[in-house]
């Protein structure tokens, strides 16, 4: 309870620290605002139709947004010379000096830049925030979920009476009252009439008619009662009800007598009974339902009558703050205000009125049915005005004090509910249960009981502490149950609510007058007749009495002094009812913030109040104490305190720890002894700090602290014997044991009670007994409660190191600052003077120590039970002595003391000996117990942080460094390193969240090497320097580098970055978790450096940087870990093997953390001694070791740029001058990998991601290995999880508030809404350009450092490499401006770069450039025109033509064209324009033929756009798309190297579509060029002689040697000089075919492509890719043997394709063949390329011809367009078959198609068999298929006509084969086998067999023409039979028993038609049966006939 201020110790810049001001996604986006929109290329190109035309005006070229210009869909050729030009860059003809256009170029580049980078990235992540600490809520007043009922109106049919109403919660299966009762009265004015003689002016607070009540655990079982009472009438309830369950309002005129009798009646009982009531109705309204209905439409339900008089009571219910609770099973919280009629009552019966009774009742209730409702929602206020507590105090706001008041209703939780007292309450309810009179004699019979609080015997000294109930005063002296007619037993459902004074002393007591009423005026008859009396005296040895009671009852008034007695004592002389057996039942209960009501507290707080009074002998229960035997009490009191039951003990927690702390350090004398009672004290402590942990388990946060205790620490704590006198506004109370005013209005000892029962001698007790009560309501009436806490928040007062927050106003009177450690003496205690003691009392000598010392002190030396208790909450301790060491500072004015003075040496000691003890703990439990092991570790880690605001800091580094090292030695023998390096890390991240952390590295000082040990040799000697002349500066080198030096130097910074260094080794186990926290760590201290005003200047910022400049080289040396986000084969090193001139990984341990370095980390899996190097250098750190995951690696980037941003540029340049050239290569590679990473994605990519769900995935994944392999404890993840998740689990995170439900729902919610959307964008868009621009200025310093030195090409090419890929890259229109501007720089400063050496960075720059130049934004085309204009005047200054420039820009337009979707021709018209204008106004080179030559050029280009314009066209023709592309290759049949940009497009078009296998003949096309053209150069035996090396992968392949010497000399500049045409390149074009081969499963061909690159490999003795190919080769040949059969292969469908009609233009008239991908169905290709034209010709033109007879092209109509298709097969001679004999040769390399018509001499189809002919057509096409392109013309066709007879023989062939196929497979099909045979002997088969052997063989033909085809067919049947029996017998042996009968069929159907083949296959023709002459002899004939009969 709140007994004194609050002090809060609070440091002035702890906001600033990370745990305070954390990083969230909330504050991000506060910081984002104000960015402005980057534009962007592929964001632009949305609105490319839209937006208005590209203006002149030179302001545009700053690339604002709207310059998109619209594209022309015009075809045709323009002419360039009409077209406008971009404007032109004004500076750009002038020649100036390179020094100035750099510094021009820079200074533009630091225009608008964003000042902090990581506000673009996204939040640190909050999983790893484990510095994150927040303030405890303020200790406030419980509530459960809240709600508001409103009594609105209470009418009956009749009214004749007043009627007033009880409302209370009452929980069915708690079987509970969980409310106390409201009271209201709805009664009109003239009812309220008929009471006037009895009432007195009611006050205010009776008159409320709104209640808010409170459900702590919501459950489904809780009803609303309302019960009805009247005033007492003569019979009984029955009577008096009926008229109101008879009469009805519409029959009023009916029953006006009636009525009027009744109201007569009633106003007579009113007069005259009106103080007394009689119970009348009740009913309830189930909570459930109306949660659940509200809001839905009305229901109705029959009113079931009978006992329900319809009365209505209408009532408004709305929730109020709605703070949840754990139990969810039903919660309120989503309910809406409903307003209720409830019109069913049922009358009360007297016999059945106890809670029992009631209980019973409302489980019936619960079913449905039983209530009618009809609901309307309303709405509630939230906070309500004018609210009563349940005390009738005024809470704020509270406007007006003559307002109808809402009350508060006080809940009697349904469980235990755990928070501690907050407000003074001290309330008693009296519930009088039953009374048995049976036995009294005489007329009693209408009973009522009534209740009195008495403070003597006399009867005025009965206290009006009784609360009223409505319209009536607000407490009376008096109260009285309702009478029960004629009952001489009555029940009773009546609640007394009393005020208990804050004193209840021996004196007062409870008594119950039992009374007759006579309801009917008899003269001579009183009102009322006392019949008998009880009385419960409320202390028993000093506690409050209560609980149920069951008391005799006297009959005569007791005799004086009653009240110290029992009524169970039989008192001499008094008369008993029933022989003094208990006949009244009643029962206490008391809700009291001063009465613990627990025998364990109330023994501590006596013993502790006798002892701070003094005042001996005490009585306690029986025994009395004196001061000998108390210290025992007392300490056995102490150990008893661990018994105390929860509940009541987290309500006094704050007192109980009071007092604690007191006797710690307050050790009270007794008897002139001082007693040290601190241990005992300091092992209760732990043990009540576990009870309270315990209790409230569940609202633990996720450090584990119990947000009571934080609050208890943070507010309330207060070093004893610091009070501050009272403040001056009010009155001083001179009572010294009642003082109560500590604070305003506060009682301060709980304790007052023991006073007044200790010792009646004590001179200060003359007092009345009321008086106390009187000063207590004095000061509580004048203050209302304030439960807004809004003081937390508005008084910080920035006094000092550290604020103190106090809730008085300032203090006059005696210091604050008493000195508490005046003596410096060894025991560290004093006698107090008179001085510092109150004047009430006589100065009492105390001693005092302290708190700090003795917690330190107790805690080393504490046994190891209670040590374990600590342990388990040692955060509370730690935090206990950091506040009383902050107390201890200011109160003794000590914090200008130097700091090294501020504590005394032992006390260091012993803090000491504690950390090194804890950290002990945490090494030796982690694998017993992670999670203790985790929160030992961060309360560890805080309590350093906060001693560093403490205490010298020197001995907090020691102490640090003394951890460390027991981690370290720890680490050598762990089975499981990660997870103590886990905790080591979040160690770290903790100390260095606090606020001063940069200051705390020292970040100014002059770098010095350490002066004892040496620098380390390897670090100076091994750097063989690129660059400088002179030897590299070591101080330099040390700051960028983990030295020692640099680690002495920043001793926080240098432990965050080695943890950082040695979760990055390669061999670090755990590492994916390690590497995640790690860089976590260091993002989230750079995230607070940028948001922390106190850097918030360069040159400051410049410093803070200089602490992080070792993650440069750290960074560099874990590249090849790195996530590859520029994917690419062999892109990994990319820049670095490209300068590692000298052997690989010498020289180049300068980057990595040398020997002596790694000695002193001493931590790592390893033991130091096994280790030579951290990282063994390049060589071996990239073999193996752990790639770190995307997220983690862009962190790391995103860090190394914050670097490379903030550090000072001269620092930088230093730096790159002395780095190797391999390490400087791996840097650029790191800047190149940096560029990837943070590409701008694009809003479309934000909104695809949008549909997805992906945070963290991959992080998931990393925890999830984690767990797997067992690094990190599975429990520990699942409680870590489930805190997470768990809705309520932390809702007051103590030291640590994670808004779980923030990242929670931002990164799971899917759907973004549109403007979150743009901002992602947006926010993305300025990241990636400003990453850029970082990147830039940093390949700037690196240039300017490479000026001078030998190997500057080489880096100079790395460095124009990494700037070509961030020009390549999707960027900002703002960046390019500045990327281009470097290039130029670059271009003009080192023109050989492009010029001499590699033609790759020209061919790059020339195609980057025109992409460029056909950008939407017209900033862009300018910068880009400008660039390519210069690249062209540069080149020809070298030679005087640009040959190399021309061929490349020509080559670059071309597969540009050929590649690039959404591109735009007429901006690139624009560009050209632009250049042709510079030439023309280029003075310099007037005289030249420069500007002739640049015109050419355009006008060229010009044309292949015209020719492009056309395939735009047809960019929905696929077909037609890749014929054009085809004829443009073909136009470059004689320049090579575009022929080859064609092919490459080709194929990467046909790849788009999926069409592998054309791909793969594109690229084979490709290698054959390349091979031709190599061939010519040099004759080496390893590589192909040309095209006809490629024969056996195409017979196409010819077409490539078109080239011979004529037509080229390889030699001229600019020819054949792409990367390709090299023996590389052929390698590459290879290998690419046989990627695509492998993707269309044509294995075979891979095989073939293969012979032709291994002799090429093994001439290169590439045996690693040798082995790759073989390995390809093995799976090549492993598929086809799987895939022999085929089936599992479906190569293509091919389609005859004819156009016919005007309409097609070029195609009219044309026959194609198609191929299609496999199982394509003839109407999928007719209804594809019906649609397609049809869309392109519009409705009705395009019609399909269905059949597929020869076109007549006269009776086609011109206007329409007619499209023919048909199915063809591949059709082979039977030469051919010998050769083709698998699946893929019948499928490769096809020429020759055949399709059959069906058709009947009468222009049928189809007919009957005599007449049934076929048409063959076999069609021949210019290429093989496949070929690189998909249709191919059909050059040749021929028909042949078959007859009737010979379509039977084929048709009777095929059936054969069939039968044979089926047979013979294997493995057999059954299946496959029955159908064939079916289809084959079934007698239903029309035109089966049968019939054609009837139709053909019945009758020997007249023609001996046909002869041989009679002979043909028969043969053919006898074959059929033959096979026929052969699937009989094989199908015999593949049925199961099932089958038997199915096979007997299909045999008796066989034989049948054996039978019926008989006589027709037997009858020979009549050439056979002729005599054999000589004449007719045919040897050929006769020899096949022969055969054929045998």
């Amino acid at each position: 309870m709140y007994t004194e201020d609050w002090i809060i110790a609070h440091r002035r810049y702890q906001h600033l620290s990370a745990a305070y001001s954390p990083i969230t996604l909330e504050t991000q986006r506060e910081r984002q605002k104000g960015l402005t929109r980057q534009v962007f290329e592929q964001d632009a190109s949305g609105d490319e139709r839209s937006s208005p035309d590209d203006s002149d005006d030179p302001r545009h070229s700053s690339g604002s947004p709207d310059d998109t210009p619209r594209s022309s869909g015009a075809s045709g050729i323009f002419d360039l010379r009409n077209l406008a030009a971009d404007s032109l860059l004004p500076s750009l003809l002038e020649r100036a000096a390179p020094e100035d256009v750099d510094r021009r170029n820079e200074a533009l580049r630091r225009q608008h830049r964003s000042r902090a980078l990581l506000t673009l990235y996204p939040a640190p992540d909050e999983d790893e925030a484990v510095e994150r600490c927040s303030r405890p809520e303020p200790p406030r007043e419980h509530f459960g979920q809240r709600i508001l009922v409103k009594c609105l109106s209470l009418k009956f049919e009749i009214e004749i009476e007043p009627i007033f109403g009880i409302l209370a919660l009452y929980d069915v299966r708690e079987k509970k009252k969980i409310s106390e009762n409201f009271y209201f009265d709805l009664n009109s004015d003239s009812m309220k009439g008929l009471l006037r003689a009895h009432g007195t002016h009611p006050a205010i607070s009776t008159l409320a008619r709104s209640a808010i009540f409170s459900v702590t655990y919501p459950s489904p079982d809780i009803f609303l009662v309302i019960k009805l009472e009247k005033v007492l009438q003569q019979g009984d309830i029955s009577e008096c009800c009926e008229p109101y369950m008879v009469m009805k309002e519409v029959d009023t005129a009916k029953n006006k007598e009636k009525l009027e009798k009744l109201r007569l009646a009633a106003e007579q009982f009113c007069t005259r009974l009106g103080r007394y009531r009689m119970p009348f109705a009740w009913t309830a309204v189930h909570l459930a339902n109306i949660v659940s209905s509200a809001g839905q439409s009305d229901r109705d339900s029959d009113s079931e009558g009978e006992r329900r008089p319809t009365w209505t009571d209408r009532r408004r219910r709305g929730p109020q703050d709605r703070t949840s609770s754990g139990d969810d099973a039903c919660s309120f919280s989503g309910f809406r205000p409903a307003t209720l009629t409830v019109t069913n009552f049922f009358k009360q019966e007297a016999e059945r009125l106890s809670d029992e009774d009631l209980f019973k009742f409302l489980a019936d209730m619960r079913r449905p049915t039983s209530l009618l409702r009809r609901l309307r929602p309303v709405t509630a206020p939230e906070n309500p005005h004018f609210c009563l507590s349940p005390e009738l105090l005024h809470v704020k706001p509270y406007p007006d004090p003559r307002g109808r008041p809402t009350k508060e209703i006080l809940e009697f939780p349904a469980r235990e509910v755990y928070a501690p007292h907050t407000s003074y309450r001290n309330l008693l309810y009296v519930y009088p249960h039953s009374l048995n009179f049976s036995s009294r004699q005489g007329s009693v019979r209408n009973l009522t009981v009534r209740v009195q609080y008495m403070a003597g015997e006399d009867p005025s000294q009965a206290l009006p502490v009784i609360f009223g109930k409505s319209s009536c005063s607000e407490f009376t002296r008096e109260a009285f149950t309702p009478v029960v007619y004629h009952n001489k037993s009555p029940e009773f459902y009546e609640e007394f609510k009393l005020r208990l004074p804050a004193c209840v002393t021996e004196n007062h007591y409870l008594l119950f007058t039992f009374y007759h009423v006579s309801c009917q005026p008899r003269p001579g008859t009183a009102l009322e007749t006392p019949v008998g009396f009880t009385w419960i005296p409320l202390l028993q040895h000093g506690r409050l009495r209560t609980g149920p009671f069951c008391l005799p009852v006297s009959v005569d008034q007791p005799p004086p002094s009653y009240s110290m007695l029992t009524p169970d004592v039989a008192l001499p002389g008094m008369r008993w009812v029933d022989g003094h057996k208990g006949v009244f039942s009643v029962e206490l209960t008391a809700v009291s913030s001063v009465h613990p009501q627990d025998p364990y507290l109330d023994k501590f707080f006596t013993l502790v109040h006798v002892l701070e009074e003094g005042a001996f002998p005490f009585r306690l229960k029986d025994a009395v104490l004196n001061e000998s035997t108390v210290e025992q009490e007392l300490r056995a009191s102490l150990v008893a305190l661990r018994l105390a039951s929860p509940e009541p003990l987290v309500a006094f927690s704050h007192h109980v720890l009071d007092k604690l702390v007191r006797l710690v350090v307050r050790p009270p004398i007794i008897g002139g002894q001082i007693v040290n009672l601190g241990r005992v004290a300091f092992e209760a402590m732990a043990h009540v700090v576990s009870l309270v942990h315990r209790s409230l388990e569940a609202a633990q946060d996720a450090r584990g602290h119990c947000p009571l205790l934080a609050a208890y620490v943070y507010y309330a704590f207060r070093l004893p014997g610091t009070e501050p006198s009272l403040p001056g506004g009010a009155p001083p109370v001179t009572l010294q044991p009642a003082t109560l005013a500590h604070g305003p209005g506060r009682p301060a000892s709980l304790y007052l009670a023991r006073s007044k029962s200790i010792s009646s001698s004590n001179p200060d007790l003359a007092v009345a007994p009321g008086s106390v009560d009187d000063e207590v309501s004095r000061i509580l009436a004048s203050k209302g409660i304030d439960r807004s806490h809004s003081w937390v928040n508005s008084a910080y007062a920035p006094g000092g190191s550290k604020a103190v927050l106090r809730r008085a106003p300032p203090y006059c009177g005696a210091d604050p600052r008493q000195a508490i450690d005046r003596s410096s003496s060894r025991t560290s205690s004093y006698l107090e003077g008179s001085s510092s003691t109150p004047p009430a009392t006589q100065p009492r000598p105390t001693v005092q120590k302290l708190l700090h010392e003795e917690l330190a002190l107790q805690w080393v030396v504490s046994g190891s039970a209670v040590r374990e208790a600590v342990l388990q909450h040692a955060w509370f301790f730690f935090q206990l002595m950091v506040k009383s060491m902050a107390l201890h500072l200011l109160l003794g004015q000590k914090l200008d003391t130097p700091r090294k003075l501020r504590f005394p040496g032992r006390f260091l000691d012993d803090i000491a000996a504690l950390v090194g003890s804890v950290g002990l703990e945490v090494i030796t439990r982690v694998h017993k117990d992670v999670e203790l092991a985790e929160h030992l570790n961060a309360s560890l880690a805080f309590f350093l942080s906060d001693l560093l605001s403490l205490v010298d800091r020197g001995f907090v580094f020691s102490l640090v460094r003394a951890h460390y090292k027991q981690v370290a030695t720890r680490l050598q023998s762990a089975p499981n390193p990660a997870v103590l390096l886990t905790l080591r890390m979040d160690f770290t991240r903790i100390l260095c969240g606090h606020e001063h952390y940069v200051t705390l590295n020292l970040p100014c000082c002059p770098l010095s090497p350490p002066a004892s040990p040496s620098p380390s040799v390897s670090s100076t000697t091994s750097q063989s320097s690129t660059f400088s002349s002179q030897a590299p500066d070591p101080k330099v080198i040390s700051m960028f580098e983990l030295s020692g030096s640099f680690r002495q130097q920043h001793f926080l910074a240098g432990l965050l970055l080695t943890e950082l260094a040695l979760a990055l080794e390669p061999e670090a186990e755990g590492a994916s978790l390690l590497h995640k926290k790690a860089i976590s760590a260091v993002h989230s201290l750079l995230c607070g450096h940028d948001a922390d005003p106190r850097y918030a200047e360069a040159t400051v910022k410049a410093r803070v940087a200089e602490l992080y400049l070792p993650l440069l080289s750290l960074a560099r040396d874990t590249l090849p870990r790195l996530h590859d986000f520029a994917e690419g084969p062999g892109q990994r090193s990319r820049l670095a093997s490209m300068l590692d001139s000298d052997t690989e990984g010498e020289g180049d341990m300068g980057g990595t953390i040398n020997p002596s370095v790694a000695m002193a980390i001493a931590g790592g899996p390893l033991a130091p001694g096994s280790r030579a190097s951290i990282s063994q250098g390049p060589a071996t750190a990239a073999r193996s070791g752990c790639a770190l995951s995307a997220e983690s690696s862009r962190t790391l980037l995103v860090c190394v740029l914050w670097v490379l941003k903030n550090a000072e540029p001269a620092l930088l340049q230093r730096w790159a001058a002395d780095l190797a050239l391999p390490q400087l290569g791996r840097l650029l590679d790191l800047l190149y990998l940096c560029l990837a990473a943070f590409e701008y994605k694009g809003k479309k990519a934000f909104e695809r991601i949008n549909s997805l769900t992906f945070k963290k995935s991959l992080d998931m994944k990393a925890r999830l290995e984690e767990a797997i392999l067992g690094t990190i404890g599975a429990r520990q993840e699942m409680v870590r999880r489930s805190r997470e998740r768990s809705p309520f689990g932390n809702q007051e995170n103590v030291r640590w508030r994670k808004s779980v439900t923030h990242w929670r729902q931002t990164s799971d919610r899917v759907d973004k809404t549109k403007d979150e959307m743009e901002h992602e964008a947006l926010v993305d868009g300025n990241l990636a350009t400003e990453a850029s621009l970082v990147v830039l200025d940093t390949l700037e310093i690196i240039v300017q450092t490479v000026m001078l030195s030998e190997a500057r090409e080489s880096i100079l090419g790395a460095v124009l490499k990494v700037v070509l890929y961030s020009l390549g890259s999707a960027q900002s229109a703002l960046f390019l401006q500045h990327g281009l501007a470097t290039q130029r720089a670059l271009v003009s400063k080192f023109p050989e770069l492009l010029f001499e050496e590699d033609t790759e960075l020209c061919a790059d720059l020339c195609l980057r450039l025109l992409r460029h130049c056909g950008s939407r934004i017209s900033a862009i085309r300018t910068h880009a025109s400008a660039s390519l204009y210069l690249l062209m005047r540069q080149n020809f200054e070298i030679g005087n033509n640009f040959a190399r420039v021309k061929m490349q820009v020509t080559m670059s337009l071309s597969s540009l064209v050929g590649t690039t979707q959404n591109f735009s021709e007429e901006h690139l018209r624009r560009s050209l324009k632009t250049i042709l204008t510079y030439a023309e106004e280029d003075v310099g080179l007037r005289d030249s033929t420069f500007a002739e030559q640049v015109q050419d050029l355009m006008f060229n280009l010009h044309m292949i756009l015209t020719d492009t314009v056309k395939m735009k066209e047809h960019q929905e023709d696929p077909e037609m798309l890749i014929d054009l592309m085809y004829r443009i290759a073909r136009g470059y049949q004689g320049s090579p190297d575009l022929r080859l940009t064609w092919l490459q497009n080709m194929a990467g078009k046909h790849a788009e579509l999926g069409n592998h296998a054309e791909a793969a003949q594109c690229m084979v096309h490709a290698a054959a060029l390349v091979a031709e053209y190599l061939a010519l150069l040099e004759d080496s035996r390893h590589l192909p002689v040309g095209c006809v090396s490629f024969q056996n992968i195409s017979s196409n392949v010819l077409e490539e040697s078109a080239i011979s010497d004529d037509i080229l000399s390889p030699d001229e500049e600019g020819f054949c000089s792409g990367k390709h045409f090299t023996e590389l390149g052929l390698v590459g074009l290879l290998e690419q075919a046989a990627a695509y081969f492998t993707m269309g499963g044509l294995y075979e061909a891979v095989n073939e492509v293969y012979k032709t690159l291994i002799p090429i490999l093994e001439a290169h003795r590439d045996y690693k890719k040798l082995a790759a190919v073989h390995g390809k080769l093995q799976e090549a040949f492993t598929k086809i043997m799987h895939q022999s059969s085929g089936w599992e292969r479906v190569f293509g469908t091919y389609f005859r394709v004819g156009f016919y009609g005007a309409r097609f233009g070029d195609l009219d008239e044309q026959e194609f063949v198609y191929k299609e991908p496999s199982i394509t169905k003839l109407a999928e290709i007719s209804h594809r390329l019906e649609e397609f034209y049809t869309e392109r010709f519009g409705e009705d033109v395009v019609q399909i011809i269905k059949d597929s007879n020869p076109v007549d092209k006269t009776k086609l109509d011109p206007q329409k367009a007619y499209i023919q298709i048909t199915y063809v097969e591949p059709h082979f001679d039977t030469y051919e078959l010998k050769d083709r004999v698998t699946y893929f040769d019948r499928n490769y390399g096809l020429r020759t198609f055949l399709f059959c018509t069906p058709f009947t001499p009468d222009g049928r189809a189809h007919g009957e068999l005599p007449e049934q002919h076929k048409r063959k057509t076999l069609l021949s096409t210019d290429h093989a298929f496949p070929y690189i392109k998909t249709r191919i013309r059909v050059c040749h066709r021929e028909e042949t006509v078959l007859t009737p007879v010979e379509v039977a023989i084929e048709d009777m062939q095929k059936k054969t084969r069939e039968l044979a196929f089926a047979t013979e497979q294997d493995p057999p099909d059954a299946k496959m086998l029955q159908m064939v045979l079916q289809g084959s002997v079934g007698p239903t088969v029309n035109q089966g067999p049968l019939e054609v052997a009837q139709v053909f063989l019945a009758e020997i033909p007249q023609d001996p023409k046909l002869f041989r085809h009679h002979n043909k067919l028969r043969l053919c049947f006898k074959d059929f039979c033959k096979k026929c029996e052969d699937a009989l017998r094989k199908n015999k042996a593949l049925i199961g028993p099932d089958q038997k009968e199915y096979h007997r069929e299909l045999e008796r159907n066989y034989s049948r038609l054996r039978e019926a083949l008989q006589p027709l296959l037997t009858q020979r023709l009549p050439q056979l049966l002729a005599p054999n002459t000589a004449g007719f002899r045919n040897s050929l004939n006769r020899t096949s006939f022969r055969k054929a009969d045998l």
